[in-house]
């Protein structure tokens, strides 16, 4: 199979789908790979380094996507790149779907296979390639909030970790999946009191179990919401639905209730964010300002950090692309019904619940088109 890796062109995205190493990888069981030229430079991986290793670099976007038959990417296409797609080309990266119907029905039109990361998951309900980069914009959040508490950028001036006399700043984290420990490692390292609210019993008693003794975990209800947001000077949203848009937690009325100069990190934003009055900003201009509270909505935070995403992020995609480059699309996600469930888009149908949910279109079982 030939493999296209085409440059990210979101805003400040300097992550690439494919490193040095994975070329290698897939060079050596047969196929060939085409890398954009200079696609790998903000990641820190030269064209040299690929062609080492038997790739090709190819000098336009345009060929890349025309002679590929798979296309690796970190993000979503976004609306340049449509045009580009074809039918029964296979796409494989973060779509999130859900939180976007333009780009669903653009991918539905053009026909191509849309395979995303966000929702191949496992037997045990963990979603491989959704966790690294789940790890890395837990633990951004954390550092990005830090920052923006800062007077200097609108914050309210609170140092998280606090001094000797004076109180540690309180941090509240809203779910306790990947995105929320990772945050609540990062939080409690810093010496700021962390609140985690989670639905799942089991899942506060693991955090209980596992994180120090300056975070404490509440059941998420809509009381405890309110009450552990009228303390917080950071509130980080880390709620996800596999696949589907994210439930509105904090309404717009409760930011009245907030500490002014307080911020929010919502990282569910991708699917639409936890929180009412968020929406997408980039790296180049990264928040806002609602009832007084900053808001930090980067829809791409980890690639602000690309040469450690790159990296966690190939570790975890890499095994499921050198089995769809070897078995073809149909039959690897028959044999894997974890991959199967990164099946969103199939040549014009939605074969993903939460994709039709989300805009209540047709959906297709998955096994037809297998």
């Amino acid at each position: 199979m030939l493999i296209g890796v085409p440059k990210e062109i979101k805003t400040n995205e300097n992550r690439i789908a494919l490193v040095p190493a994975g070329a290698e990888a897939f060079t050596a069981a047969g196929h060939g790979v085409l890398v954009e030229q200079g696609g790998g430079l903000g990641s820190g991986f030269t064209d040299e380094a690929y062609r080492a290793v038997g790739a090709e670099i190819v000098g336009t976007a345009d060929e890349v996507w025309r002679r590929a038959e798979m296309i690796m990417k970190v993000k979503e296409p976004i609306a340049p790149e449509w045009p580009r797609l074809r039918k029964g080309q296979v796409i494989y990266t973060y779509f999130h779907f859900a939180a976007a119907e333009d780009l669903t029905r653009a991918v539905i039109d053009s026909g191509a296979v849309a395979v995303a990361y966000e929702t191949v998951q496992l037997g045990s309900g963990e979603l491989p390639l959704l966790t690294p980069m789940s790890e890395v914009a837990g633990r951004m959040a954390v550092q990005e909030g830090a920052k923006y508490l800062e007077k200097v950028f609108g914050g309210s001036g609170i140092l998280l970790g606090g001094v000797p006399g004076v109180a540690p700043g309180e941090v509240v984290i809203i779910g306790g999946g990947v995105v929320g420990i990772n945050a609540a490692k990062m939080a409690a390292g810093l010496g700021a009191h962390v609140t985690i609210l989670d639905i799942s019993l089991d899942r506060l008693r693991y955090l209980d179990d596992v994180l120090p003794a300056n975070v404490d975990t509440a059941y998420s209800n809509r009381h405890n919401i309110l009450d552990a947001i009228r303390r917080a000077d950071l509130v980080i949203g880390a709620v996800l639905l596999p696949g589907a848009k994210a439930p509105h937690l904090v309404k717009r009325a409760d930011l009245k209730q907030m500490k002014q100069g307080s911020v929010i990190v919502d990282v569910a934003v991708d699917q639409g964010g936890c929180v009412e009055t968020i929406k997408p900003t980039t790296h180049e201009n990264p928040t806002y300002f609602v009832d007084g509270i900053l808001h930090y909505a980067v829809a791409n935070m980890p690639g602000g950090v690309p040469r450690t995403s790159t990296l966690a992020l190939t570790n975890a995609t890499l095994p499921y692309g050198l089995r769809l480059a070897k078995q073809g699309w149909r039959a690897a996600c028959k044999a894997d019904p974890a991959l199967r469930l990164g099946l969103n888009v199939v040549e014009g149908k939605v074969v993903y619940p939460g994709v039709a949910e989300a805009f209540q279109l047709p959906l297709t079982d998955a096994g037809t088109v297998l």
